[in-house]
């Protein structure tokens, strides 16, 4: 018995031997193979990854690029009526050395008489304002100080035409010419270097007009104030420009030195890189 034991394992050696060594070697390259296909799987998980570095770049172009100090000439602050705008346009202009360039209201011949009776003096008072706006952009754009300015001329074209005209407050015939009117003047300009919208809730409008009583603003309707606060929704919604909205209602800078502090920080992070 253990002879036959032995030859049947001195057998099985030669036999075995050859086979294996031949298999290995074949069967060496196709584990490599599928190897090779593991990264190929693996690139699914890598795609995942693609829009993550994705959205820090978009986060990174909020900001936009700094603007070069030498470069910055128009800052333009906008907002409703009792928004805060020539608050924030003397806050800023004092602290950043800017000239600021007011609304003209205590020379505006129609104002108190449009306030009276604004179906009859709507179509002058845009005008006026229009004419006004567009003789401070063209002062600015000839001008080598840094502006900042008080309400915009869309504002007038954008907000508060339309808005007469929708209330039934300008004839169509009068809104028609107006537009027109802008329009050409809108082609001669540019926009700001900056636009800063003080977004501010009817109460917040409310609560500041009646600080500052003006008496030809006792009768301002809230409808109008609120359906202005839409126009402006609506424009600043497709604004194409460097834009900076500020919350009114949460940022109160005229009183709070902190709200303040926290809007100059804002406009330095948009014109000059500063976080």
């Amino acid at each position: 018995m253990a002879k036959t034991k032995k030859p049947a394992k001195a057998a099985a050696k030669p036999t075995k031997a050859p086979t294996p060594k031949k298999v290995v070697k074949k069967s060496a390259p196709v584990k490599q193979v599928v190897k090779a296909k593991a990264p190929v799987k693996a690139a699914a998980p890598a795609k995942k990854e693609k829009p993550a570095p994705a959205t820090a770049v978009k986060a990174a172009v909020k900001p936009a690029p700094s603007i070069p100090k030498g470069q910055i000439k128009h800052i333009a602050i906008a907002g409703n009526i009792g928004a805060g705008k020539s608050t924030l346009t003397a806050l800023l202009s004092r602290h950043f050395g800017w000239t600021p360039n007011y609304e003209d209201v205590e020379n505006n011949p129609y104002l108190n008489d449009f306030y009276e009776d604004m179906p009859r003096w709507s179509f002058n008072l845009q005008v006026f304002f229009l004419n006004s706006r567009f003789r401070q952009i063209i002062d600015i754009q000839k001008g080598t100080e840094v502006i900042i300015q008080d309400r915009t001329i869309h504002e007038d074209a954008c907000i508060f035409a339309p808005n007469l005209h929708a209330m039934g407050l300008m004839s169509t015939r009068d809104f028609e010419n107006y537009t027109r009117l802008y329009e050409t003047i809108s082609s001669l300009i540019r926009p700001p270097d900056l636009l800063i919208y003080l977004k501010a809730s009817v109460p917040t409008l409310v609560n500041q007009i009646q600080k500052r009583g003006r008496e030809y603003e006792d009768n301002l309707r809230l409808d109008y104030l609120k359906r202005l606060n839409e126009f402006y929704d609506k424009w600043i919604g497709g604004y194409q420009g460097r834009l900076l909205v500020i919350d009114v209602d949460q940022t109160n800078f005229a009183e709070e030195e902190e709200a303040l502090a926290e809007v100059v920080q804002r406009v330095s992070a948009e014109l000059f890189g500063l976080f």
